[in-house]
């Protein structure tokens, strides 16, 4: 087909995150066919919303769709990921590939067997400074980039204490694998995604399950530290085969200010990238006229990266051609990387993932 809003597109999974996905589907056009959960109340929420039709059963919105989203909890990604692969559908899964190793690992073979093809749902990466800083390394700008500093840290912000997020049974992890996953992406985005040989880490669970909480806002709403039994913040170093790292920090709750910055360092030049705010400054030093620092501040337009990656996705099941961004392949390292933490920090030491 000619016109990616051509798509029958469905989604599977109907809370916030699906509402997002289909918010912003609904702006750019695109043919929503309808959505899928095994809530009722989910279902009539979205039917309302979105004037589209619902099942409880995932194999009869395959009947009717192109293509789907998958927005459920990370223990489900797999269930519904395999079932739309094997009925010849194209799949935007949404991160992490799956609640844990073994299961990503099955999501990945499904993938190579499968008519369609599984997008994942790094959408930090389609931020227009990203691509600008992309295109810079491209051009050689940065020479040869050998680290990256990478921050995802909340003051307070662990997303609804008693929800499927806070409960390792289902969500996999807490912070390291809800935001972590984005920033560890980020920075292997940036070093090309060199094959990963080492992580060392440690997690904590020093904030969720305290009774004295205490936040100015929640995504979601709190039920109280009950249950909480994952982390709230992790540190990691990652060692790439041929020298790369990545040092990494990532808290839902800690008694600092928010950080989200990533540092790149290169041979030739560096560059500073806020993912909150999307600015981006590349660093140079240089001889010209006398020796001298030179800063550019790069001034973008800021992007809606999940609609951005939508029409990446959609484009791509137009066309009946897998993309060659935000492969399950590199979703499977992030994976790994994840796993070799927490495996790091329950071992007190560091682990091997080749």
């Amino acid at each position: 087909m000619d016109d990616p809003n051509d798509v029958r597109v469905g989604i599977v999974g109907l809370g916030g995150i699906g509402h997002h996905h289909a918010n912003r589907l609904a702006e750019r056009g695109a043919n929503l066919v309808g959505g899928m959960d095994i809530d009722a109340d989910a279902r009539t929420r979205f039917a309302e919303a979105f004037d589209a039709a619902v099942y409880e059963e995932a194999e009869h919105l395959y009947e009717e769709v192109d293509a789907v989203l998958v927005t459920t909890p990370n223990r489900f990604h797999e269930e519904y990921a395999l079932s739309a692969l094997d009925a010849g559908l194209d799949v935007l899964l949404e991160k992490p590939l799956a609640h844990d190793l073994e299961s990503a690992e099955r999501i990945v073979e499904a993938a190579k067997e499968a008519d369609g093809f599984c997008m994942v749902g790094f959408n930090n990466r389609f931020a227009e400074p990203v691509q600008v800083l992309k295109h810079e390394q491209a051009e050689g700008r940065f020479g040869d980039v050998r680290h990256v500093e990478a921050n995802y840290v909340r003051r307070r912000g662990i997303p609804g204490r008693g929800s499927w997020f806070t409960s390792k049974g289902v969500a996999g992890g807490g912070s390291l694998i809800d935001i972590g996953v984005h920033a560890i992406d980020l920075a292997l985005y940036f070093l090309d995604y060199p094959e990963v040989v080492e992580v060392s880490g440690v997690t904590r669970s020093a904030f969720g399950g305290r009774d004295d909480y205490t936040f100015v806002e929640m995504w979601g709403e709190d039920a109280g530290p009950e249950g909480f039994d994952v982390d709230d913040s992790a540190s990691a170093f990652i060692r790439g085969a041929d020298g790369r790292t990545v040092s990494l920090e990532v808290a839902w709750a800690t008694n600092r200010p928010t950080n989200d910055e990533f540092v790149i360092r290169g041979s030739d030049a560096g560059a500073r990238f806020d993912r909150d705010s999307h600015d981006l400054t590349i660093f140079e030093s240089k001889t010209g006229g006398g020796h001298h620092h030179a800063d550019q501040h790069v001034e973008t337009r800021e992007n809606d990266t999940h609609a951005t990656e939508q029409g990446v996705f959609l484009e791509a099941v137009a066309e009946g051609e897998a993309p060659t961004i935000n492969t399950v392949e590199q979703a499977l390292t992030v994976q790994k990387v994840i796993d070799g933490i927490y495996r790091s920090s329950e071992q007190g030491g560091a682990v091997r993932l080749d």
